[in-house]
């Protein structure tokens, strides 16, 4: 008798071990391949990293700009579309002989393509060839009307003098520039001084 309760107890078991298992793998593996292949398709995966990116920028066949960035993050898939420019991004901008007007330093940039718009940040630093040198955390690059402005603090050295202001109003490639609410001193011609 005692043999017949072992074999009887051992059918009960392999009866249930299999159901556990079936249960076990139903539950784990839910998804079948076209939800998995929805998930991992490109458009899914919203961003298109690239490093170390160079773009050269032309209008009618002139250099007008040359922009180095280390992590170049594209998303088709935002309302509005943008390119992020991550881990640092650098800026040259050329005048009509192909020389270097200005060059822009910053710890992060990001382009609406789509309002040509860009909004630039962290550290940023200008240096123009008139030896000038313009510091401030954050501009906005609005292309349509070839402006850069900030209302943020601002801090220009050239080899005479320190000046701060409020914001800045300046040509894209800084060739031009006004600042509000000017302080510091101002090195001035004699024959400039009011009478």
């Amino acid at each position: 008798m005692i043999r017949c309760r072992t074999a009887y107890k051992l059918v009960q078991i392999t009866r249930v071990i299999p159901g556990i298992l079936l249960s076990v793998s139903l539950a784990s593996c839910s998804n079948d391949m076209k939800e998995i292949n929805a998930l991992t398709a490109k458009g899914n995966l919203k961003e298109d990293i690239a490093h170390n990116v160079t773009i050269i920028y032309s209008e009618d066949g002139r250099p007008k700009m040359r922009i180095y960035a280390k992590e170049f993050v594209r998303n088709d898939f935002a309302k509005p579309p943008y390119t992020d420019m991550r881990n640092g991004i650098k800026i040259e901008f050329f005048d009509d002989s192909a020389q270097i007007q200005s060059t822009l330093t910053a710890g992060y940039a990001r382009f609406y393509e789509e309002k040509k718009s860009v909004l630039i940040r962290e550290n940023i630093v200008v240096n123009t060839s008139k030896m000038e040198t313009i510091k401030t955390e954050e501009l906005v690059w609005n292309q349509n009307v070839k402006k850069i402005y900030t209302e943020k603090p601002v801090t220009i050295t050239t080899p005479t003098q320190v000046m701060n202001g409020d914001a800045l109003d300046a040509e894209e490639d800084f060739s031009l520039y006004q600042i509000k609410n000017l302080r510091g001193a101002v090195q001035v011609e004699k024959d400039q001084l009011p009478q």
